[in-house]
């Protein structure tokens, strides 16, 4: 009897469960939220302490094929960001075919898209940098690879994505060599940094495009 009457509870359990699951439990709220960098609090007029964050400046390169490329091209969209040289043969190949691994996963996602800068434009011409995405099938639709003033490239690397703690100016001598690649958001904030030459961070930044990507589809619901 006692048997009978645990198995009873026990299915009665399960269906609660899978009645919560169906009709309350709200599966498209994400599972957490992803920082945000670059936090700033000031004092307002009023006395009261108010946060604003780090956005990403606008920008103007040129890519693979020729186009201006500004932050106009990333609209509505989240994307991923990095610095190399098509020259180097140490972390930038590592750095390029991780890039490449997450291109392939959001293939064709319109919310979602890669900006690779070079930190060598005197080598890394439209043609260079043409030769190098297509050895990386960088289509400049969703991966744009861009060339630009040196100055420009290393303040945004600096001032921008944060992503060089080193002061410098982009003269001859200044160079910028970071194997991290970071997240940015639709409001142009940044959400995350990851080891380019780790796959595990990789695999992680994967999660986390999909992740924030649930942010936005949850905030429109």
């Amino acid at each position: 009897m006692k048997i009978k009457f645990l198995n009873v509870a026990l299915l009665a359990l399960a269906l609660a469960v899978f009645i919560y699951a169906v009709f309350f439990h709200d599966t498209k709220k994400p599972i957490r939220y992803l920082p945000v960098f670059g936090e700033k609090s000031y004092e307002s007029k009023n006395g009261k302490t108010d946060t604003i964050f780090h956005t990403i400046p606008g920008f103007s390169f040129t890519d693979q094929d020729g186009n201006t490329v500004t932050e106009k091209n990333f609209e509505n969209a989240v994307y991923v960001t990095d610095f190399f040289f098509t020259t180097c043969h140490s972390i930038c190949p590592i750095m390029s075919t991780q890039m490449e691994r997450v291109t392939r996963k959001f293939q064709g996602n319109t919310e979602v898209k890669f900006l690779s800068h070079t930190v060598d434009p005197e080598i890394d011409t439209v043609e260079q940098l043409k030769r190098y995405a297509l050895k990386h099938n960088a289509d400049s639709k969703q991966w744009m690879m861009v060339t630009g003033e040196k100055a420009k490239l290393y303040r945004i690397a600096r001032q921008g994505y944060l992503l060089d703690a080193q002061e410098g100016n982009g003269g001859p001598d200044d160079f910028i060599h970071t194997q991290n690649f970071a997240l940015i958001d639709k409001e142009k904030r940044i959400r995350g940094y990851y080891d380019g030459t780790d796959s595990l961070e990789i695999d992680q930044l994967m999660k986390d495009i999909d992740l924030l990507l649930k942010e936005y589809h949850y905030k429109e619901k």
